[in-house]
C-alpha cells in the first residue's frame, strides 16, 4: 500500500471519528485561536452552521473580538467574547478550530469542564495533538478545507452561507489563491463554491483589498522602520504601542503588514515585530520558501507553517529584533 493510500486512509479514519464525536455530544463550545484571522473566524462560523444543520446546541466564542472585516459573514454577531460569557458556565464538549496548540485557545479554556471532551480540528504542521479527538490535515490550505470535507462526509448539503465561510477561509489563508498551498484541490473547492452562488469578488474586496484609514496611516509609519540584515536576506518592520495609539489603529489593522518586508526582492525571511504590551513582543514570520520559519517559531514556543508562523518574545522591541535576527540568520543557507 502506498504512503498516499495510508495517508488517505488515516484521514478518512479521523473524519469518521470526528463525525462520531459530533453525533455523540451536544451543547458544544466552539473556539478558535486568540487574535483570529480569516480562517479562524470562518472555521468558527462554518462549525456553527454544521451544528445547526445537525440540530445541536452550541456557543461560539473567542477570547477577544472577531475582526470587523469579517462581520459581513452571517453568524458573526453570534460569536461571544469571553468577557461576555458567564464564568460559571462550563462545557463538557468543545470543538477547537485552527488552534495549533492548547495555549492558542487562550483564557476561553477556563470554561472547560475538568472532564472535557475536545475535538481538535486543525491544519498546522506544528499541532501538538491536544484534545481527546483529532481531525488534522497538515497539507490542507486552511482549516475550512477540512471542515468542508467533514460536512460532505456527514452528508450535509452546502448552502451559499456555508460556502461563504469556506471561501473566505481559503481566500485568506492562500493569500488570494497566490500561495503555494493553493493546490488543485483548493481551486476545485473554490470553483464549486462559486458555482453554488458565492460572490468571490465581493469577498475578496472585503477581506483583501479594503483598508481602513488608521490602517493606511499605520502602514505609512511602519514602513519608516523597514530594516535589513544579512545582505538584505532578512527584512523587518516594527510597530510599538505608541504607534498604535498615535494612529488609532487596532491589532487587526496589523494584518498583512508582514508581507511588505517579505515581498522585497532578495528577502528570504520577512518579520513584523508587534508590541502587544510592555515587554511582550509578538513576532510574525514569513518565508520566501528557503527557510522553515515554523521550526524557528516552534523553538521559541510558537508555531505555524513552513512559510508563515509566529511566536512571542519577552523584552523590548530592540531585544526581540536582536534575538530573532540571530535565530533566523543561523538558518540561512
Amino acid at each position: 500500500m502506498s504512503d498516499g493510500m495510508n495517508h488517505a486512509t488515516e484521514y478518512d479514519r479521523q473524519l469518521a471519528l470526528a463525525a462520531a464525536f459530533i453525533e455523540q455530544h451536544d451543547d458544544f463550545l466552539v473556539v478558535s485561536h486568540i487574535q483570529p484571522d480569516g480562517d479562524a473566524a470562518s472555521s468558527t462560523y462554518a462549525t456553527g452552521w454544521m451544528l445547526t444543520q445537525l440540530g445541536k446546541s452550541f456557543t461560539l466564542i473567542n477570547e477577544g473580538a472577531m475582526p470587523s472585516k469579517f462581520s459581513f459573514l452571517k453568524q458573526s454577531e453570534t460569536c461571544l467574547e469571553l468577557k461576555d460569557h458567564p464564568s460559571d458556565r462550563l462545557y463538557k464538549a468543545v470543538i477547537s478550530v485552527d488552534c495549533a496548540d492548547f495555549s492558542r485557545i487562550g483564557r476561553v479554556s477556563t470554561l472547560f469542564d475538568e472532564d472535557v471532551q475536545l475535538l481538535n480540528i486543525d491544519h498546522h504542521p506544528t499541532n501538538d495533538y491536544f484534545g481527546t479527538c483529532h481531525l488534522l490535515k497538515f497539507d490542507a490550505a486552511a482549516t475550512v478545507q477540512i471542515l468542508y470535507d467533514l460536512a460532505l462526509y456527514m452528508k450535509l448539503k452546502p448552502t451559499v452561507t456555508f460556502g461563504e465561510y469556506i471561501y473566505t477561509g481559503l481566500l485568506t489563508d492562500t493569500g488570494g489563491f497566490r500561495y503555494s498551498n493553493a493546490s488543485p484541490e483548493v481551486l476545485q473547492i473554490g470553483a464549486s463554491l462559486l458555482a453554488l452562488g458565492v460572490q468571490g469578488s465581493d469577498i475578496a474586496e472585503q477581506v483583501l483589498e479594503r483598508m481602513t484609514y488608521p490602517q493606511i496611516v499605520l502602514l505609512q509609519k511602519a514602513l519608516s522602520t523597514l530594516s535589513f540584515a544579512y545582505d538584505r536576506r532578512i527584512a523587518w518592520l516594527a510597530v510599538s504601542l505608541d504607534d498604535l495609539a498615535l494612529t488609532g489603529a487596532s491589532s487587526e489593522d496589523l494584518d498583512g503588514l508582514v508581507n511588505y518586508p517579505r515581498n522585497v526582492e532578495g528577502v528570504e525571511v520577512g518579520m513584523l515585530f508587534k508590541e502587544k504590551a510592555p515587554g511582550v513582543i509578538k513576532v510574525s514570520l514569513r518565508s520566501s520558501g528557503h527557510v522553515d520559519v515554523a521550526a524557528i517559531a516552534q523553538s521559541i514556543g510558537g508555531g505555524g507553517h513552513v512559510r508563515a508562523s509566529g511566536c512571542t518574545v519577552y523584552g523590548t522591541l530592540e531585544d526581540a529584533v536582536v534575538k530573532m535576527i540571530q535565530e533566523v540568520g543561523s538558518k540561512l543557507i
